[in-house]
């Protein structure tokens, strides 16, 4: 397995175990931004000074404790926010003396982050629609919303506006890099001990299935050999009734291969894209707990 394709799973793995819009950005890569951080306190109304705090009364929630400004327009970005967004809910839970912690300075950069991209697609007419949702959500997470939820320990509504994030990160995506993501490959069912020899119509199937176009299936026998595939399994005996688990292991390591190659290459356009974007956006963020 590649290093791009275990850390797609790890993205995978994390994403079902952090409920947040955080992951939004940690698919798409590790974005820079320019950032002017100090100690200072933001001018106007509703504002607090945060150096040396590490707490927060929750009537300075909604204070603004940053801003971003892209396009010559400033946006101010509160203290619950970032707190709602680093929990997926909008349920904070206080400490024991009824305050809340500041955010740190990293949470408050992925919320601006997340924004500024996600206004982009907003921009472009990118959104997800309650049926791309739930299917995101049970072929990427291999869950259903109702049981996402519970996972997560937030509502339903809230994991949907989650996901819905993700999609629309998805189509941001489809949308500027110039190479397709093909499905990523699951590994072929292990043999039971013993038939790891026994050709088996299900390891044909797979074959088959991963070849495409380059498998002449009337013919049963390759339709060309000058595809993807044909170099790694022409030494293997492959039929439309059969095939072996070590073809089907083959023919599963260049799909890999593949994906991965693709995937490293929208991952660098899609990061090349919000790079440029985020580089004409400014982030003002006072004294936070790190």
């Amino acid at each position: 397995m590649g290093k791009d394709e275990k850390n797609v799973e790890k993205n995978a793995a994390l994403r079902l175990e952090l409920p947040t819009a955080a992951w939004v950005v940690i698919a798409v890569a590790a974005l820079a931004i320019g950032v002017a951080a100090g100690h200072f306190l933001l001018g106007g109304v509703g504002t607090v000074s945060l150096s040396g705090r590490t707490t927060l009364s929750v009537g300075e929630l909604d204070s603004t404790i940053a801003t971003y400004t892209v396009n010559g327009t400033t946006t101010p970005i509160t203290a619950r926010e970032v707190l709602e967004e680093a929990s997926g809910s909008s349920s904070l839970t206080a400490n024991e003396d009824g305050t809340y912690d500041v955010p740190s300075a990293s949470s408050v950069l992925t919320y601006a982050q997340n924004q500024i991209i996600l206004a982009d697609a907003e921009a472009r007419g990118l959104s997800a629609t309650d049926e791309e949702i739930d299917e995101f959500v049970s072929t990427s997470l291999g869950s259903d919303l109702s049981t996402l939820a519970s996972s997560w320990g937030i509502t339903e509504d809230e994991a949907r506006s989650i996901v819905a994030d993700a999609v629309t990160m998805r189509k941001l995506q489809d949308e500027v890099a110039t190479v397709e993501l093909p499905e990523q490959p699951t590994p072929p069912t292990e043999p039971a001990e013993g038939a790891e020899d026994t050709p088996t119509a299900e390891y044909a199937q797979y074959v088959i299935s991963l070849l495409g176009d380059e498998w002449d299936s009337d013919a049963n026998t390759w339709a060309r050999t000058d595809g993807t595939y044909y170099a790694t399994l022409s030494g293997y005996e492959i039929s439309n009734d059969a095939a072996t688990y070590a073809a089907a292991s083959a023919a599963y390591s260049v799909a890999s291969s593949v994906y991965e190659e693709a995937y490293a290459q929208v991952s660098e356009e899609l990061g090349a894209y919000t790079d440029g974007l985020l580089s004409r956006a400014t982030i003002q963020i006072g004294s936070l707990a790190e």
